[in-house]
């Protein structure tokens, strides 16, 4: 039976049936293709792809442009999951309409939902984009584009009051109009308050095992992710980076040595073509290379 395209309702019915959801980050049309092959869920687009891909500090310094090109090679790649577009820094910050002029850039790729980072203070925008045809994921606890004013990245909902605090902006997102909330570093007890008390899909990051579905980054989980030590909450199932490293040491070997290419990675003219060349070169004592 052929996979059909992942939708919201197709979600909604997961939650329902608590059957987990799968989520994972993906910047590029490789990954996007293995990830669909695999049968995963839902695929975000994510402004992490400053720091994964493209070598930047933080996710501060993405750009529109920037997310808009690598959510166009995942939409190539992916053509059964559900694609959510990561709405960078001050996209949708400024103004209410900036805020539905740039969600609709991700649509008009490809995508069919975008995310925005923030909490309560986000529901009149989430609401406005909502509003205007466009679906939101909620993402809210630790928000990295909010690294300034969390003072670092922190887990979230230690305590009763800040627990209460995320509770509520889940609550304020989800009558806002938003179909799904991501939780990032929330406190399993407060997670799991969340998930059975919301209408909507809840996606965990790092915030335990009692969310509808549960997400990662696709390099963490490959173990190409470069930077140490690895956070707590990533479960590495291959180590790429260990074997991708040794083939490019094997290859460096074999070109500085002469093994590669031998005459099996070469192209060779058709018989009698190099001694014709020759002649109209007036070229002599050459001998065409063996085959």
């Amino acid at each position: 039976m052929e996979r059909k395209k992942v939708t919201i309702p197709a979600l909604m019915k997961t939650k329902q049936r608590a059957q987990k959801i799968t989520f994972v980050t993906a910047y590029d049309y490789p990954m996007a293709v293995l990830a669909d092959q695999a049968g995963v869920d839902i695929i975000l687009v994510g402004d992490s792809v400053g720091m994964v891909m493209l070598g930047y500090p933080s996710t501060l310094p993405v750009t529109m442009s920037e997310m808009i090109h690598h959510t166009k090679a995942v939409v190539r790649g992916a053509k059964y999951a559900f694609i959510v577009g990561d709405m960078p820094f001050m996209s949708y910050n400024a103004s209410i309409e900036e805020a539905i002029r740039n969600a609709g850039r991700f649509m008009k790729v490809g995508c069919d939902a975008v995310k925005l980072e923030g909490g309560s203070e986000m529901s009149k925008t989430t609401r406005a984009i909502v509003d205007a045809g466009i679906p939101v994921m909620s993402h809210i606890g630790l928000t990295p584009q909010r690294m300034a004013l969390l003072g670092g990245y922190r887990v979230q909902g230690q305590d009763a009051s800040t627990a209460k605090r995320v509770i509520e902006d889940a609550e304020a997102l989800e009558k806002a109009g938003a179909f799904s909330i991501l939780l990032e570093c929330v406190t399993a007890e407060v997670a799991k308050v969340i998930t059975e008390e919301s209408s909507v899909p809840i996606i965990s990051v790092a915030s335990g095992p009692y969310c509808d579905g549960q997400a990662l980054v696709i390099t963490d989980i490959l173990g190409l992710t470069l930077w140490t030590p690895k956070p707590k909450f990533v479960k590495q199932y291959v180590n790429l980076s260990e074997i991708i490293l040794n083939a490019l040491r094997a290859y460096c070997e074999d070109v500085t040595t002469g093994r590669f290419p031998t005459d099996e990675h070469s192209f060779h003219m058709a018989e009698g073509e190099f001694e014709k060349l020759l002649k109209d070169l007036k070229l002599k004592h050459r001998s065409p290379p063996e085959s």
